[in-house]
Formats: structure tokens, sequence, C-alpha cells
């Protein structure tokens, strides 16, 4: 019984973690974006994050058009974590590994971001909703200078498979690669 505890304790504190390193994650997405701050979606995510980003905000200033507060404690929750799921680790292994989990969740986001917007233009194309205007907003300079080089075709935007392939080459090549270079296995990235 104890082990189920100590067990559901253990997904307990990952799972707020997660969440946690999630929006606050997503607050820097969308301020580096420069995502609409009216919409609801986005004013929420700030609300979420601002009690602990505020004190930080203070402390450490935005550089670039950059929220490095939050990238900062993107780190911080992401080393709290892998501090839970991993015992034993040296203190430059955990921030590598750190790293390379921020790393992996952006990409994650961008490209759950994708299929929705790709779903969406099926579904309802010219959607108004303020998700799906957040989504547009926060995927546009990603897949922008593609768009320039692959061009709409009969209603269909090759654009965004030209990214998914990016992302998943990344994703599932170049990063657990650049990983067991710095000593850590694929299972450790997420």
């Amino acid at each position: 019984m104890n082990q189920a505890l100590s067990g559901a304790g253990l997904f307990l504190v990952q799972a707020l973690l997660t969440i946690a390193t999630f929006a606050v994650l997503l607050r820097f997405i969308l301020q580096a974006v420069r995502a609409d701050f009216y919409n609801p979606i986005t004013q929420g995510i700030v609300r979420l994050t601002d009690p602990v980003l505020r004190p930080l905000h203070r402390v450490i200033p935005s550089a670039g058009g950059l929220d490095l507060a939050a990238l900062l404690l993107a780190v911080v929750l992401q080393i709290l974590l892998i501090q839970v799921l991993f015992t034993g680790l040296g203190p430059v292994t955990t921030l590598v590994l750190s790293g390379f989990r921020l790393l992996t969740l952006v990409l994650d986001i961008y490209f759950w971001a994708l299929i929705i917007i790709v779903i969406l233009s099926w579904v309802a194309p010219g959607n108004a909703h303020p998700a799906a205007m957040l989504l547009h907003q926060i995927t546009e300079p990603l897949v922008a200078p593609f768009r320039r080089l692959i061009p709409p075709m009969g209603g269909l935007d090759f654009s965004i498979m030209a990214v998914f392939l990016i992302l998943i080459v990344i994703r599932e090549y170049l990063l657990p690669g650049l990983a067991l270079e710095f000593g850590i296995g694929r299972a450790a990235l997420g």
C-alpha cells in the first residue's frame, strides 16, 4: 500500500511540475512571437503564471523581446522535475538534460499546434475562435519562411508539411543524437 501511495505521489508531483513547465514555456513562446495580449487564452496564461513571474521580472529583465524570467523559471521547474524522476545525476548533467527536455517540449508544442491548425483548416476554415487565432500567431513565424518557398497549391498548404518533417527530424533524430553525445539516453528526453 505504501508503494502505491508513493507512486501516486510521485505521479502527482511529476504532473504538476510538467503542467507548470508547460504553462511557463507557453508564456515564453507567446511573448517571443508577440501574440495578441488581448486574446482571452493569452490573458489566462499570463494570470496563471504572473504570481511567480512578477517578482522574477523585477530581478531578471526581458532582452530582445524574450521573457528571460519565464525561460529561467522553466529551466528551474525542469531541473526540479529531473531531480524527482532521476536520482544521482550531477549538476551539469541535470542542467544539460533540462535543456534537452525543454527543447523537446517546445518541439511538441509546435508539432501539436500545427496538427490542430491543419484539422481546423479542414473542419472550420477561417475560424476566428481565440484558440485558433492564438495557434496561428504561435506557428506563423515558423511556417512563414517555408510558405515563401513553397506557396499554397490548390488550396493545400504544403509548407506546413515541410515544417512537420523538419520538426520530426529534429525531435526524433537530431536531439537524441546530440543527447547521446552528452551521455543522455533517449528515454530521459521524455
